[in-house]
């Protein structure tokens, strides 16, 4: 990605930052543990408000 490209991408982002790998992971990790376990049939948007609507 262009530098111009990655700052309008964060520009777009509510937090003001692209994500990591450790937080997209820390979701897979909850989504697989017993703490999801009443959890059903949801979208876990892990985009940093980019996609609210």
């Amino acid at each position: 990605m262009l530098p111009e490209q990655r700052e309008q991408a964060v520009a777009s982002v509510p937090v003001g930052r692209m994500g990591t790998a450790a937080e997209v992971a820390d979701c897979i990790v909850f989504l697989l543990s017993e703490r999801s376990s009443h959890v059903t049939g949801q979208t876990l948007n892990v985009n940093g408000g980019a996609f609210m609507q």
